[in-house]
């Protein structure tokens, strides 16, 4: 099945081709600024997917200076350009999202592979309706949230689960520590729906669920730090790790190698996805 090409991965794909076509022609993204007349980040930023280029006007100037002559290839371009001027489902949740959360959402949409850490909270994607109100409730005051905040963020998180159903939908593999599934979030009531719906979605067959425990013949590695890595076919993948104010995004070569082999690290040490449903209904027996 064809991948799903949304705005933002549209927009990702073409500033991923505006740096190849950049380094073919052999200058920096300073020189383009100066030609162009527009600012450093402006270029960082575009080259990135960070922010679209709204003027056809300025994507012509650009292919100019890029040295794209044949006709079809800019007429590709400036296809891709339109597509990714739409609007992404979330644009509703734009101002209450963290920064960098929504170029990560856009994303999310068309990933054909999600692999997510997780050692504080259940993973977005995995979460039950009841958890999620009870984990952004309990910020609520501190982080001076409004009630209409806090169900606008469920509903949200909801909605995002409905990829894993749609047809097509990605493969996603998650890993969670059991610390994760211990730390108490709402009622005793809660924590068994979670696990319930953890053991639901890991029935999907494209929904891989792994636990690390805390205790075990011997230490696991552990990553100190959640991370969730997206894959696309022709794209290649990103790796996203966030905090309550901000969301960080990684495309470096470099730095994708470093979680992905702490991703397998871990994938192959925790016990496989068929000894999940036997460890949640162990850990169940807390809440009682």
């Amino acid at each position: 099945m064809a991948a799903r090409q949304g705005p933002t991965y549209l927009r990702v794909a073409l500033g991923k081709e505006f740096q190849a076509l950049r380094n073919e022609k052999g200058v920096t993204a300073e020189a383009v600024s100066v030609a162009l007349g527009w600012s450093r980040p402006r270029v960082s930023r575009l080259e990135t997917g960070e922010i679209p280029l709204p003027k056809l006007e300025d994507l012509h100037k650009l292919l100019d200076y890029l040295d794209v002559i044949d006709p079809d290839d800019r007429d590709t371009l400036v296809r891709m350009h339109k597509e990714s001027l739409r609007k992404e489902p979330f644009t509703s949740y734009r101002n209450m999202l963290p920064s960098g959360m929504p170029m990560y959402l856009g994303l999310e949409r068309d990933a054909r592979g999600i692999r997510g850490y997780e050692n504080i909270n259940v993973h977005g994607l995995l979460q039950c309706e009841s958890y999620a109100r009870a984990l952004m409730g309990s910020a609520k005051v501190v982080e001076e949230r409004t009630t209409d905040a806090v169900e606008t963020s469920v509903r949200l998180r909801m909605e995002r689960k409905e990829l894993l159903l749609a047809e097509g939908g990605p493969e996603l593999h998650i890993i969670l520590t059991e610390n994760t599934l211990t730390r108490q979030i709402g009622t005793p009531a809660v924590m068994r729906e979670q696990y319930a719906e953890i053991e639901r979605l890991a029935r999907l067959e494209n929904v891989d669920v792994q636990i690390i425990p805390e205790l075990g013949d011997e230490e696991m590695y552990r990553a100190a730090f959640n991370f969730t890595i997206l894959d696309f076919p022709g794209l290649g993948s990103v790796v996203q790790s966030d905090s309550h104010r901000a969301t960080t995004m990684w495309s470096k070569p470099s730095d994708l190698g470093q979680y992905q082999r702490q991703f397998q690290a871990m994938a192959k040490a925790a016990p496989g996805p068929s000894a999940t449903p036997q460890i949640l209904h162990n850990l169940e027996k807390l809440w009682k």
